[in-house]
């Protein structure tokens, strides 16, 4: 392919401002593109723009009363910076989920491509709202869906949830997975010091969350199975690592268990902890990709998972992790399955690790997205 001028445009990164997954997605992306191509990226940051890796990023820094404000002045404040850097045109513009659709409607006559990380009516846990948030970003993600040349989404069920809500043609949506550079996640530790760190007994089984406290990510469901999961095996314990807006409830309800919520935690104290944990959960009630899954398979770890959505498409059950139900009593059973059993739980992350290297690796994922690059040129 021949070389493009690509602009991402993202609400976050990992250089900025960093709130959830999305930032590691086109971070990462942007960068594996950089390699064979040049690279801006659009997004918020309060510091003059910088270099990174191959990529060029270009800053604003808004302000707004309340969600929908802030992204509306976000995305005119990159609109006009986007215009300083447009000569030579750019070649591709690439959004990334609803929060620049605005900026997309300006730019809407260029070859353009939406990526969708998630959706609202996933976000609220597969339910629809009828408060005015909840409007206004869907009806943004539906047409920005329709004023896009291509739409991306990172796993085929996201793929067939944006069809079904915003009535989006098969031709125009293709899957462009998530990725890993899995040396990122990877360290050689002291488990057993780690754990001590925290409290807990170095032969104790450490259960392992890490993602927004939210109703999406389901961490209540598996607070909710550490009861039955004690009866099995007392001396297991458990991290939360994020925040988010079920903290204050999911502390309440942690009282006399053996759960440490650490709120957010540093990337060096996270990779610390996935490299020392036995068993990675991801309760989540919606999951378009999960990026916790590559990252806590480029650690070798075991991982117990609901079955949904990219979960569901990347898991082979009680291969390279446990798929369960999404229900507290399902997340039990998986987690008691392997509990007890150190060289299957060895196994699994071995296999899952295997995984990452023939499949998830960014650079491998960047020329998905090429293709889709290509069929906008066309």
């Amino acid at each position: 392919m021949e070389t493009l001028k690509i602009a991402h445009f993202a609400w976050e990164s990992l250089y900025s401002e960093k709130v959830g997954g999305l930032a590691s997605a086109a971070t990462c992306l942007a960068e594996s593109l950089a390699a064979r191509h040049e690279v801006h990226y659009f997004t918020r940051g309060n510091k003059p723009d910088e270099e990174i890796n191959g990529v060029q990023y270009h800053y604003v820094h808004p302000c707004g009363d309340n969600i929908v404000e802030y992204c509306r002045r976000m995305s005119h404040m990159a609109e006009r910076r986007f215009h300083e850097f447009d000569r030579p045109r750019f070649d591709i513009l690439h959004f990334h989920d609803w929060h620049f659709v605005e900026a997309l409607h300006l730019l809407k006559d260029r070859h353009t491509v939406l990526t969708f990380h998630s959706t609202e009516w996933g976000r609220n846990g597969n339910r629809h709202g009828d408060w005015w948030e909840f409007r206004e970003i869907s009806g943004k993600e539906w047409y920005g869906a329709y004023i896009a040349g291509r739409c991306t989404a990172v796993s085929e069920t996201l793929r067939r949830e944006v069809m079904a809500l915003y009535n989006v043609p098969d031709w125009k949506i293709a899957v462009v997975r998530n990725g890993v550079n899995p040396e990122r996640f990877y360290a050689e530790v002291d488990a057993g010091d780690v754990k001590r760190s925290y409290g807990i007994h170095p032969l104790a089984p450490l259960v392992f969350y890490a993602g927004r406290l939210s109703v999406q990510k389901g961490p209540d469901l598996l607070l909710a199975a550490v009861p039955e999961i004690l009866r099995h095996r007392w001396d297991a314990r458990f991290l939360f690592a994020g925040g988010g807006d079920m903290y204050h409830s999911l502390q309440r309800k942690a009282k006399r268990l053996p759960v440490s919520l650490l709120g957010h935690i540093p990337d060096a104290e996270f990779v610390r902890l996935l490299n020392a944990s036995d068993i990675v959960v991801i309760p989540s009630r919606n999951e378009p990709f999960g990026l916790i899954l590559p990252e806590a398979w480029s650690a070798s770890r075991c991982v117990v998972a609901t079955d949904v959505g990219g979960l569901s498409e990347n898991i082979t059950h009680a291969v390279d992790g446990i798929k369960v139900s999404v229900h507290p009593k399902g997340i039990a059973r998986g987690v008691i399955s392997v509990i007890d059993d150190a060289s299957e739980v060895r196994a699994l992350g071995r296999r899952g690790r295997e995984n990452v290297d023939r499949r998830f690796r960014w650079d491998r994922i960047a020329g998905t997205a090429e293709a889709v690059y290509a069929d906008v040129l066309v």
